[in-house]
C-alpha cells in the first residue's frame, strides 16, 4: 500500500466506526441474536456484506450521483418505519408477555428462530434502514470525494475495515457474555429498549416525511 494513502485508510476505518458504534436498530439486532446465542455468526455476516455494499455504493457512485433521489429516499423512509414499527411491536409484546416459567421456576427456553427468518430480519433492518443509507452510504461516500482516485477505493477499504472490526468484536463479546446474560429480568430490559429504540426511529423517520 502507497503511504500515502495510510491516512485516506485510516480516515474511513475512523469515520466507519464512529457512524457504526451508535446503538441503533441493527446493532440491536445483533445484540438480541447474541442474547439468543441463535444464528450470531449468519447476522453478523449479513450486517457486515451490506456494509460493504452500501460503502462500495457510496464510494464508487451514489456521491458522485448526488445522493439518492426523493422519492427514493421518501419510499425507503417509509418501508423502514413500517419495518421497524412491527419490529418494535413485536418486542413490546415479549416485555409485556414476559417467557413463561417452568414448574421448578426456571425460565423456559426461548424461542427458536429459523434460519430464514434471521437472515430476513438483518436484511430488512440493513437495507431498508435509511440510517443505514444515509450513514454509510451517502455520508461515507461523500467523504470520498476529498480523496482523489485510487485513494478514494482506500478510504472506502478503510471504511470497510471498520465495519468488520465493529460487528466482530460485537459478535465475539456477546458470544462471551450472552450466557451469562441469559436471565428474564436482562430479557424484558432488552426487549423494552428495543421497542423504544425501533419506535423512537420510526417517528424520527415519519416526522422527516412531513
Amino acid at each position: 500500500m502507497n503511504p500515502l494513502a495510510a491516512p485516506a485508510f485510516l480516515t474511513g476505518m475512523v469515520l466507519s466506526l464512529s457512524l457504526i458504534m451508535a446503538i441503533g436498530p441493527q446493532n440491536a439486532h445483533v445484540i438480541r441474536m447474541g442474547l439468543l446465542r441463535q444464528h450470531l455468526w449468519l447476522t453478523v455476516t449479513v450486517c457486515v456484506l451490506t456494509d460493504v455494499a452500501l460503502i462500495a455504493l457510496g464510494v464508487m457512485g451514489l456521491a458522485q450521483l448526488g445522493g439518492l433521489s426523493d422519492k427514493l429516499l421518501g419510499a425507503m423512509t417509509g418501508a423502514g418505519a413500517l419495518v421497524l414499527i412491527v419490529y418494535g411491536a413485536q418486542a413490546m409484546r415479549r416485555f409485556v408477555q414476559p417467557a413463561l416459567q417452568a414448574a421448578d421456576g426456571a425460565p423456559i427456553a426461548a424461542e427458536v428462530i429459523p434460519r430464514r427468518k434471521a437472515i430476513g430480519l438483518a436484511l430488512a433492518l440493513s437495507w431498508l434502514n435509511p440510517h443505514a443509507w444515509l450513514d454509510t452510504a451517502i455520508v461515507i461516500g461523500t467523504a470520498s470525494l476529498a480523496y482523489a482516485q485510487p485513494d478514494n477505493a482506500v478510504f472506502g477499504l478503510g471504511a470497510i475495515t471498520g465495519s468488520l472490526l465493529w460487528f466482530t468484536g460485537l459478535g465475539v463479546a456477546l458470544w462471551c457474555v450472552g450466557r451469562r446474560l441469559n436471565s428474564p429480568a436482562v430479557w424484558r430490559a432488552m426487549d423494552l429498549l428495543v421497542a423504544l429504540m425501533m419506535w423512537g426511529t420510526a417517528y424520527w423517520l415519519v416526522r422527516g416525511l412531513l
